[in-house]
């Protein structure tokens, strides 16, 4: 609904990849207040993650990652403690009650690099895909910049893709042209839905 809603989503992507459930993001932020904020958990050791981040984009109505998991069952959990965590904040801000997103996420084996490349293109750009106005791009979040090296963000594990190539401007004309072939072929597909 507004940027507050975008952040928080972006924050929970962030400080719910962690191996132990850290309840709430509210009163978490205080428990870090006082231990100081570093990634470091209250053992004072690094805290892991339970999945890799390759490419997101967060949408005001739906979201997509590319995810690698790192321990048993990371992406299983991960999606659980999002759709939780941000469900109950959204009902709670909004006073409303009941489910936010719709059925279960939906989760797809990327098993070939090819794949991968046009996948990440399609996450990366997926804002683009839906061609959003100018209202909703301030609530977008996506790794796009990141992968072109105009972000400070460093959220991703880019080196699956990036490092496949000589510099990111080879992904960036890559990922321009994999956007027309999506862009050509929805249209293709709604106009064979009105025949």
């Amino acid at each position: 609904m507004d940027h507050s809603d975008a952040d928080r989503f972006f924050r929970s992507m962030i400080e719910f990849n962690v191996p132990d459930p850290i309840g709430s993001l509210y009163v978490n932020s205080f428990k870090k207040q006082l231990r100081g904020s570093t990634s470091k958990d209250e053992k004072g050791q690094e805290n892991e993650r339970i999945v890799d981040i390759i490419c997101y984009c967060v949408n005001p109505n739906h979201f997509h990652f590319i995810l690698r998991q790192v321990s048993d069952r990371g992406i299983e959990k991960f999606m659980q403690r999002i759709g939780t965590g941000y469900t109950m904040y959204f009902n709670n801000r909004y006073e409303r009650s009941g489910a936010l997103f719709q059925g279960k996420f939906k989760a797809i084996h990327v098993d070939t690099n090819e794949y991968l490349l046009r996948l990440s293109s399609y996450v990366n750009l997926n804002f683009r895909v839906h061609r959003y106005g100018v209202q909703a791009l301030p609530l977008i979040r996506s790794s796009w910049d990141e992968y072109l090296g105009k972000s400070n963000k460093q959220y991703c594990e880019k080196d699956v893709i990036l490092g496949q190539l000589r510099h990111p401007s080879e992904y960036a004309d890559f990922s321009e042209d994999a956007l027309i072939g999506i862009l050509e072929r929805k249209l293709m597909e709604k106009a064979l839905l009105m025949e």
